[in-house]
């Protein structure tokens, strides 16, 4: 999400699937070449549990195109649906923001809070 999660329940992100990626990579910071996949800077921005919402399987909820749920992370809080638009081959999804009380059209934590929840470094500081 380029411009990172929403945290307004009025703004919508585009969101892609993506390949599952091992457990080792929840602390791989580095830059990956360009030409390969996922090309560029990458740390370890945020870092948290989520909780699935729904009384069915995610596996089944994400089949069916609609999951909701909540995260409580580092940087990132409350409820958030992921819905499917279309099919295809870059099955593209939006993940929208709940109106609870995590939600702020001011808040946008990419911007206050840039650093990894590891090493403390930002994409700039990175290379």
């Amino acid at each position: 999400m380029p411009k990172g999660p929403p945290t307004n329940p009025g703004d919508k992100r585009l969101a892609r699937r993506t390949e599952d990626h091992p457990l080792e990579c929840k602390t791989f910071e580095a830059i990956i070449p360009e030409g390969e996949y996922g090309a560029g800077r990458v740390i370890a921005w945020g870092r948290g549990a989520y909780m699935n919402e729904s009384s069915r399987p995610i596996a089944d909820r994400l089949q069916r195109g609609r999951l909701s749920f909540r995260r409580d992370g580092q940087k990132l809080h409350g409820g958030q649906p992921l819905t499917r638009v279309r099919g295809g081959e870059n099955e593209p999804w939006l993940l929208v923001e709940t109106s609870d009380e995590y939600a702020g059209a001011r808040r946008n934590p990419v911007r206050s809070q840039p650093e990894s929840v590891l090493s403390g470094r930002t994409l700039d500081e990175l290379g």
